[in-house]
């Protein structure tokens, strides 16, 4: 690959997690789909957090999460988005700061609205259900891409989730066209079942005309090719002529690339607590490799642990020393 200045450029949602232990019956309880994200308003979202048991806040934000874990593996990430000017965007835009990752965003550019968060369920099974308000990241546009950015960044990594806002889109296509130009690679997370259904012809497209590599569980991609078998999607996934990855949980994480299919296992974990940034860490782990020369297999190992440490505790950032986690591991 060319020099560049970062290893990933991620555009996503900043948003603060706010996570609660809970049990079947409050989900079922609120009308929600559980493990699964669901948009809320503001009035929604004060609504919930009174009536959610004893909570803690953590920065969160799919593409946001994978830059964090890039940052800990000893990558250099950088990350695009929007805070409002108020005490959310502050924890968020420190949060990001301190572990390493360039925030194109913050109080340099912050909104009037109010900064995104998401009330995050964690079920007895580590499932988690997500309330999203999204707040000042519905102000993110065209206007905060710096094309420059994109650049001098390797790959430039898109979260399906913006395609619940139109400026977002908008952004997007700015994003992948400097990307395009300046002959770098495109990453999409499908990111949430929901997000596939909302925008399955939309994330074909961009699929089509700008993206080198995929990420998604196989929920997702199932969704996304309105297929019913793993075979069927694999199938699939090797006609859009990417990168693919999928995971598919305890059974690990399949690679397609072009007539190549390499499996890996899930890393071993003593107890899965919660699976909040599951996917962000894996897609981070893939991608540090990705970046820094390895092959697929050893990509995709470094998802895989990666993953299993993010799932190890609540929270979507990394908690343990991930380089030395990596170094234990002889990755």
């Amino acid at each position: 690959m060319a020099e560049a200045r970062y290893d990933v450029v991620g555009i996503g949602s900043a948003i603060v997690d706010i996570l609660s232990r809970t049990d079947d019956d409050f989900i079922a309880a609120q009308g929600m789909s559980k493990g699964t994200m669901a948009l809320i308003t503001a009035d929604q979202a004060k609504a919930l957090y009174d009536k959610m048991g004893k909570s803690m806040e953590m920065s969160g934000g799919s593409a946001a999460n994978t830059m964090a874990g890039i940052a800990a593996l000893g990558g250099k990430p950088a990350f695009i988005g929007k805070v409002g000017a108020d005490r959310i965007g502050e924890i968020f835009a420190h949060d990001i700061k301190v572990i390493g990752v360039y925030f194109h965003g913050g109080a340099a550019r912050p909104t009037k609205l109010p900064s995104a968060m998401s009330l995050i369920l964690v079920t007895p099974d580590a499932q988690r259900t997500m309330n999203t308000y999204l707040g000042a990241c519905t102000e993110l546009g065209p206007d905060d891409i710096d094309a420059q950015l994109i650049a001098d960044s390797h790959v430039t990594y898109i979260e399906g989730y913006q395609w619940d806002t139109p400026r977002a889109k908008q952004a997007i296509r700015k994003a992948c066209q400097a990307a395009s130009k300046a002959k770098r690679k495109v990453a999409l997370s499908l990111s949430d079942p929901f997000v596939v259904e909302r925008h399955r012809g939309d994330l074909s497209l961009l699929i089509e005309d700008y993206v080198d590599l995929i990420f998604g569980n196989q929920d997702e991609v199932f969704r996304l090719f309105q297929v019913n078998s793993f075979e069927e999607a694999v199938t699939r996934l090797r006609q859009t002529n990417t990168l693919a990855c999928m995971t598919r949980g305890a059974k690990g994480a399949v690679v397609i690339d072009g007539a190549t299919t390499t499996e890996v296992p899930a890393a071993p974990i003593a107890k899965v607590v919660d699976t909040t940034g599951a996917g962000d860490l894996f897609a981070a782990g893939f991608l540090y490799g990705f970046t820094h020369g390895r092959d697929l297999a050893h990509c995709a190992k470094l998802g895989a642990l990666a993953a299993a440490e993010i799932i190890s505790h609540m929270g979507a950032r990394p908690e343990a020393d991930l380089r030395e986690l990596m170094t234990k591991a002889g990755l």
